[in-house]
């Protein structure tokens, strides 16, 4: 079991920003995986060839530029998803606790498992917009900037078409609840320790892992979602999409009877190399922007380390300890030994 902590030495929007900020630099600097993963997804003619192959087509086709093809709404869409997300899983998360204020693992999954579709559903048009700038030939494009997409997509195709493949980001949400469940419950018998002795290193190896073995069971969700998000009127090719379908279940269908069942995990060569540096990144980011959070509030000393300040009370939240100061005039907390209940809080 495990309860559910938030250091409360930093307030509630800066938490918020450490997050938008991680995730902003991770998603853009490996963008060029992401976009590759769609293109493969999709079945466009730069993925005919292979991973190594589709960077160099879609260079040659376009230009380097096109390797970062909607990224902008996508980590625009950061910003609503992570705040829709956190409020929707300290919601659930209440749902699964018992009397003690604990939640086990698999409660935890669930929590989050549905905090992750009810943001994904408020926000999934602006993934529908981004797959239709990264699928479109940016030399000509049908769509001229996110504005444009968003309005032309509801004039010339209706409301719902913004919210094509909508159901897939449910029906994936199962498979991906399981895999990383059937990861947790097993980490125990990985490490030979229990979960509460794993250092840093090894809880970001748990969740690399987690999250490959639970994208991987919940790829061909996505990679279905993505042909329904892509396939248009308005796009050259009807977006590019290489099979032709009427709905959900006969685009499962005509990918397995003319691709074969494998082609369900176009792009996942792709997915894979992105989790470690996506991760990697956003974790270092948001230890970086969390100290320098704490050395703006005043807990450390500087935002390079995690060294206290001398003499402040660390279990104070961030509110408490400005209105400390406010009272005390501003004046140092240094008083030769350290103030009492001066402790860290992880």
């Amino acid at each position: 079991m495990s309860a559910i902590k938030r250091d409360p030495r930093i307030t509630y929007s800066q938490s918020l920003g450490c997050g938008a900020a991680a995730g902003v630099l991770s998603r853009s600097l490996t963008c060029p995986l992401d976009v590759v993963k769609v293109l493969s997804q999709v079945g466009t003619f730069h993925a005919k060839k292979g991973f190594i192959r589709t960077f160099q087509l879609l260079c040659e086709a376009e230009g380097p530029r096109a390797l970062w093809k909607g990224n902008c709404i996508a980590c625009l869409r950061l910003f609503p998803y992570n705040a829709t997300q956190l409020s929707a899983f300290h919601k659930f998360v209440y749902l699964f606790m018992d009397d003690l204020g604990h939640i086990s693992h698999c409660g935890a999954i669930v929590a989050g498992s549905l905090a992750g579709i009810v943001a994904a559903l408020l926000t999934y048009p602006t993934e529908l917009i981004e797959t239709r700038l990264i699928v479109q030939n940016s030399t000509a494009p049908t769509y001229r900037g996110i504005v444009h997409a968003l309005l032309t997509i509801y004039t010339s195709e209706g409301f719902l078409a913004l919210y094509r493949g909508a159901s897939l980001s449910i029906l994936g949400a199962v498979p991906f609840s399981a895999g990383s469940f059937l990861v947790y419950i097993n980490l125990d018998k990985l490490w030979n320790k229990p979960s509460v002795k794993l250092t840093p290193l090894q809880n970001f190896a748990n969740g690399c892992l987690a999250a490959g073995v639970a994208q991987t069971l919940s790829f061909p969700f996505e990679t279905v979602k993505r042909k329904m998000q892509a396939q248009s009127p308005l796009l050259p090719h009807y977006g590019g999409v290489d099979v032709h379908f009427t709905g959900v279940v006969d685009c499962f269908k005509q990918i397995v009877k003319t691709k074969g069942f494998l082609s369900l995990w176009n792009g996942l060569t792709a997915n894979i190399l992105k989790i470690v540096p996506y991760y990697g990144l956003m974790f270092s980011t948001f230890e970086f922007c969390k100290r320098a959070c704490l050395y703006r509030n005043g807990y450390i000393v500087s935002p390079l380390s995690y060294r206290l300040s001398p003499g402040v009370d660390q279990s104070l939240r961030a509110d408490e300890l400005q209105e400390l100061k406010r009272l005390i005039g501003g004046k140092s907390f240094e008083t030769g030994r350290p103030s009492i209940g001066n402790k860290w809080w992880g």
